[in-house]
């Protein structure tokens, strides 16, 4: 059997928020002018197969929970099905171990007079956190004895339904409230803002999110309002059409106008989401000297700075983390790169991480460096929905430059747009950053069919498809204005996963039952003829 080498080599491209579903006035995959994609959804000069990208199926507590970008490149890497952060903060509160490591450090702190401040995202998406393990924290910090507890909330709007802070705050108020009551803490609110203004940047794309964060949580210099449920009806009333994701960042201050819960000298510090990519620059701050990112100004003396998990194990990203990460290894890349081949990853600032770190099992350093390039085109610096195309062009004119230079037997490559503009909820810009995308894969698709090799398209989990809220029948919600309420969160919608072989080999389903996207990497390593891993489900298509 012929296998992809460098002259006919295997491009994967994963198109980011891409899932499969019927036709719909908010399918923004149907309603593009996208010809060569329709085609290959209709599995016309190819091999088609429909793939979960959810739940179980990735390694998620249930069925009910949406995959996500990390996840989702995490388990195509790996080929094969592990524990991600949730289920592994689920695990290590069910058996006790979270409060091993650090935590009595942690809890001393609060005990000697100190403040136990909890940063992250205020949401039950279970993408990057959820507000149970915030509650378990924040209770059995009260119970060992911590006096003062501050939550700095990021609101969400993205993996939730958007519109709910407010809900999201007045549980988390309630639950401050019965500490207050029950233990005689002093537990509160600090400080609030929006994870796609505040905070939560990634990958160094803007480090004036950070900054914000650093003002609102930290210094508690941001906007002040008195508490958060009036900082929330304050700025609904100068927006109503604000999104949770970009609420501006605020903090709660007291009567004097100074704020209840800045960060002091020798506080403790605790990153409650499980996920890193969006905590690892807010880490950073708290911890880098010498810093200058932005005027940050001199750290708060003798800080304990902890996350929920360990966010990037190559760089000691947390130094201390509650829940101990699972390292994968024999992912695709180190196969591929054992095997002496070359390959390379492309992808924008959006989602470089995802092609890279997340796609080796959790690992930044190359396998090796010889053999390896990693290619970041600059995401621009605007709202996703004003340039929904994004760097789809640039990408594809990285990919196919590198078939055409012969020298990498494996490329995969990262299209943001079909995410980063599906998480707007606006169906306009999602379809024309769907047709943007169409006509990148049809050069790239020319690209392979010109040099021999096999194009395999797939996606990581849904999000574009689907961009109206619906209830338990289907229909369509609506809000008071009577108007469909935008989606912006991602779905548990199946993706599709294509090949077309230009090296004439009989490529077929296989016989799997209920495919994933843990099936992947198999079929990944049998088309390049590497040696597949004893622990890698079986693959997704047959090669002969």
């Amino acid at each position: 059997m012929p296998v992809n080498d460098a002259s006919h080599p295997l491009v994967l491209v994963i198109l980011d928020g891409f899932g499969v579903v019927a036709p719909a006035d908010d399918n923004a995959v149907t309603l593009a002018d996208a010809p060569v994609l329709h085609r290959l959804l209709a599995g016309e000069g190819c091999t088609l197969v429909h793939l979960r990208a959810h739940g179980t199926a990735v390694g998620l507590p249930s069925d009910a929970d949406m995959g996500n970008s990390e996840v989702g490149h995490n388990i195509m890497g790996a080929g094969r099905t592990f524990d991600q952060g949730a289920k592994q903060v689920e695990e290590a509160l069910r058996t006790g171990s979270i409060w091993d490591g650090p935590w009595p450090e942690i809890v001393g702190r609060g005990r000697a007079g100190g403040r136990i401040h909890f940063v992250g995202l205020l949401s039950d998406g279970n993408v990057h956190s959820h507000v149970r393990h915030l509650a378990a924290l924040l209770g059995r910090a009260a119970d060992d004895g911590a006096r003062d507890l501050v939550v700095h909330a990021l609101f969400d709007g993205r993996d939730v339904t958007d519109g709910t802070a407010e809900r999201y705050a007045g549980e988390t108020e309630a639950l401050l409230a019965a500490l207050r009551d029950r233990h005689g803490v002093d537990a509160r609110f600090g400080s609030g803002g929006g994870r796609m203004c505040t905070t939560m940047d990634r990958y160094e794309a803007d480090w004036r999110v950070v900054a914000r964060g650093w003002e609102a949580h930290v210094a508690g210099t941001a906007r002040p309002f008195p508490s958060v449920a009036t900082a929330l009806a304050t700025l609904r009333a100068e927006d109503p059409s604000v999104s949770d994701q970009f609420l501006p960042a605020f903090t709660v201050v007291g009567a004097d106008g100074a704020p209840v819960g800045a960060v002091q000298p020798g506080d403790a510090v605790v990153l409650f989401n499980f996920r890193g990519d969006r905590m690892i620059e807010f880490y950073r701050a708290l911890t880098e000297e010498p810093f200058d990112r932005f005027d940050r100004g001199p750290l708060p003396g003798g800080l304990l700075v902890a996350g929920m998990t360990l966010y990037d194990g190559d760089l000691g990203i947390p130094e201390r983390y509650l829940v101990q990460p699972q390292r994968v290894d024999e992912t695709v890349s180190e196969m591929v790169a054992r095997a002496g081949l070359a390959q390379v990853a492309i992808a924008e600032t959006q989602k470089f991480g995802h092609v890279t770190y997340f796609w080796n099992g959790n690992r930044s350093d190359k396998f090796n460096p010889a053999l390896e390039e990693y290619v970041e085109i600059p995401s621009d610096l605007v709202p996703f929905e004003q340039r929904p195309w994004m760097k789809s062009a640039e990408t594809a004119d990285e990919i196919v430059r590198r078939i055409g230079e012969r020298r990498f037997a494996f490329i995969r490559a990262n299209f943001a747009a079909g995410d980063m503009v599906g998480h707007t909820g606006d169906v306009a810009a999602s379809t024309a950053a769907v047709e943007a995308m169409d006509r990148a894969i049809a050069r790239v698709l020319d690209a392979v069919r010109e040099a021999g090799g096999t194009l395999v398209l797939t996606a990581d989990h849904g999000n574009c498809e689907v961009l109206v809220e619906r209830d338990s029948d289907g229909s369509p919600l609506t809000g008071p204005d009577g108007r469909p309420v935008p989606k912006k969160s991602h779905t548990l919608s199946p993706v599709p996963f294509v090949v077309v072989d230009a090296l004439g080999r009989d490529v077929k389903p296989s016989t799997v039952e209920r495919p994933g996207l843990a099936n992947i990497g198999a079929s990944l390593l049998a088309m390049l003829g590497v040696p597949v891993p004893a622990a890698y489900a079986e693959p997704v298509v047959t090669v002969g």
